[in-house]
């Protein structure tokens, strides 16, 4: 039989359950998910590389007091100081080749274009050896050079072989094959820019010039610097080819040295395997600091420098190590 409207209807309530007492905050804890996939492959790595340790320390076919001997001697300092030189002219140049080209590709010239594009795609296929080989026999081709009205008379002329020094034939060399390989790496920096950018640079009626120089260059670099700096890390071990023109560099200095003194071939090797380790991981910490400086603004904080990271580290080891105590 139905209610009429408005009346009461009793509902049974279900009996009040006891309370359940929470446990303190101290006794709750909150345990990891276990993965012992990971301790596995962890601990095998761990064995493998205490044994790769131990046998570079202790096989004798290493020659470690060799390596000593000949690691700070003036002979292979003076390779490294060619390296060095050779290294800093190619990266410079390389890198103002590589913008120029880049811009002629971004040109609205189609003969820029052109010639940008092909002389990008003949410095990349041409292995470096074959260009470094080519200038180092440049002076067979041409014996002298002048300057003067194209197809027209010449105002003064020189010898080329007086002026292409070992030096100057590994650097040309270098830097033309380095500008090839950088003009790809400027223009995608350039392309990475978002076109906002250039719109509201040229609504405000900047220069062209003045765009490039302080809006879209300066942004382009956050992209452009850590793929150049792979290119200069390539650059530094490229130069053991400037050998094969003559130019006694780490590399040939060991070369040149292990022929003289065959007994010390693996110390030798292993002297400028360490050489290009620390310059390569030179080149690498400065990149680190450049790639930081160009990312103000572009993120909210700054990434940590590895003294940061260590600190950090030290930090949450010893909170975790005084609430692992008071557990």
């Amino acid at each position: 039989m139905s209610e009429p409207p408005g009346a009461a209807v009793s509902v049974t309530e279900a009996p009040p359950q006891a309370d359940v007492a929470p446990q303190p905050l101290a006794a709750q804890r909150v345990l990891p998910l276990r993965r012992p996939g990971r301790w596995i492959v962890t601990a095998v790595v761990l064995v493998l590389a205490a044994q790769f340790v131990h046998g570079l320390a202790t096989n004798p076919f290493y020659q470690w007091d060799r390596f000593g001997y000949w690691f700070l001697r003036p002979t292979v300092l003076d390779g490294l100081r060619i390296t060095l030189e050779v290294t800093v002219y190619s990266a410079v140049l390389g890198l103002l080749g590589g913008i120029l080209l880049a811009l002629a590709r971004l040109s609205r010239s189609p003969v820029l274009r052109a010639v940008s594009w092909t002389y990008v795609w003949a410095l990349r296929s041409i292995p470096l050896i074959v260009v470094l080989l080519f200038l180092y026999n440049f002076s067979a081709l041409y014996k002298t050079l002048s300057v003067g009205v194209p197809f027209g008379p010449a105002f003064f002329s020189f010898d080329e072989s007086r002026l292409a020094t070992d030096m100057v034939i590994a650097v040309i060399g270098l830097s033309l094959n380095e500008a090839a390989y950088a003009a790809e790496v400027v223009r995608g920096g350039i392309l990475s820019v978002d076109q906002g950018q250039h719109e509201a640079a040229s609504a405000l009626g900047l220069p062209k010039g003045y765009q490039f120089r302080k809006i879209v260059f300066p942004q382009a670099l956050r992209s452009i610097t850590p793929n150049y700096v792979n290119q200069l890390i390539g650059l530094v071990k490229s130069t053991s080819l400037v050998f094969y023109v003559s130019l006694l560099d780490l590399f040939g200095t060991v070369q040149s040295m292990g022929a003289t003194y065959p007994g010390d071939i693996v110390p030798l090797l292993l002297v400028a395997t360490v050489w290009y380790l620390i310059l390569t991981s030179a080149v690498s910490v400065v990149q680190f600091y450049v790639e930081r400086y160009y990312a103000r603004g572009a993120t909210r904080s700054l990434p940590p420098t590895p003294l940061q990271k260590l600190r950090a580290g030290l930090t949450d080891l010893r909170a975790r190590i005084r609430r692992e105590a008071a557990a």
